[in-house]
């Protein structure tokens, strides 16, 4: 049982996350809309990041989907050839969901985070197999040009109920701490 405020604190953290870690730019915008559940009438992008937020209670799937064309290129590694697309859109997708692993451990203590891994979007078309108990789909324009898709699947073990205190997003946040 997850509670309606549990649902919408963990949109409200996502989404806070996605503005304040996708774009490549501080301050460029970013669009975010609620989209149907993808399908293979509906497919996202080809390309996709995972990551997973787990604790005891709850596992967290964040899906990254995006396209490796010449728009995306462009807007994430301009004229560096060297850095690959997807290891770009992994590390940000890193910082994202480490933004949203942050705000939830102020609730959840417990929580850890797995390293990103790129698959195929078609693997979404899979979730069901985890029986989840909700699942977001968004579409992402990032500074007016860029698309950007996100799956967040929530599988709970647990009653899930809490209320999010969104702290604001600073550079600091979200780095590699090593000891």
């Amino acid at each position: 049982m997850i509670t309606d405020q549990a649902k919408q604190s963990i949109v409200d953290i996502f989404c806070h996350a996605a503005r304040a870690r996708l774009p490549a730019t501080p301050g460029d915008a970013c669009e975010i809309a609620a989209v149907p559940r993808w399908n293979r009438d509906r497919p996202a992008a080809p390309c996709a990041t995972v990551l997973t937020i787990s604790s005891i209670g709850f596992r967290l799937l964040f899906v990254l989907h995006f396209s490796n064309d010449e728009a995306t290129r462009a807007y994430y590694v301009g004229d560096d050839t060297t850095r690959p697309l997807p290891e770009t859109l992994m590390e940000l997708g890193n910082l994202c969901c480490g933004y949203m692993n942050q705000q939830l451990v102020n609730v959840f203590p417990d929580l850890g985070m797995s390293t990103p891994y790129e698959l195929h979007s078609a693997c979404v078309e899979y979730l069901d197999e985890l029986r989840p108990d909700q699942v977001w789909t968004y579409e992402l324009t990032i500074g007016g040009a860029v698309r950007l898709g996100v799956t967040l699947c929530l599988c709970a073990q647990a009653p899930l109920d809490f209320r999010a205190e969104l702290a604001t997003a600073d550079e600091s946040e979200g780095a590699l701490e090593l000891f």
